[in-house]
């Protein structure tokens, strides 16, 4: 069993509320799950209004199949946050 995960520090510049930051990283939280059917969550910086950090998790048989779902998983939050990524890790355990 290989798990793999993702972590993702993304700055929010133009954020003005923990209402309106928790609106935005809510849904790519979970377009993110329903896309790459991984898990997903904010995991810290939760009360930090310029930034937030996101975790993810995907159990499969391969770690060349987790971490290329991850790389996709990269691609569409750049492509989709109303921010920058500020820092990336990808990694995979063996079970």
């Amino acid at each position: 069993m290989v798990v793999s995960m993702i972590q993702l520090l993304i700055e929010l510049p133009d954020v003005t509320s923990i209402k309106e930051k928790r609106r935005i990283i809510g849904s790519l939280r979970d377009r993110i799950i329903r896309k790459f059917r991984l898990t997903a969550a904010e995991v810290d910086l939760q009360h930090s209004l310029s930034y937030s950090q996101i975790g993810g998790a995907l159990v499969s048989n391969s770690k060349q199949y987790g971490e290329s779902v991850l790389q996709k998983v990269l691609r569409f939050v750049e492509d989709e946050v109303p921010g920058r990524l500020q820092d990336v890790q990808i990694l995979s355990e063996r079970y």
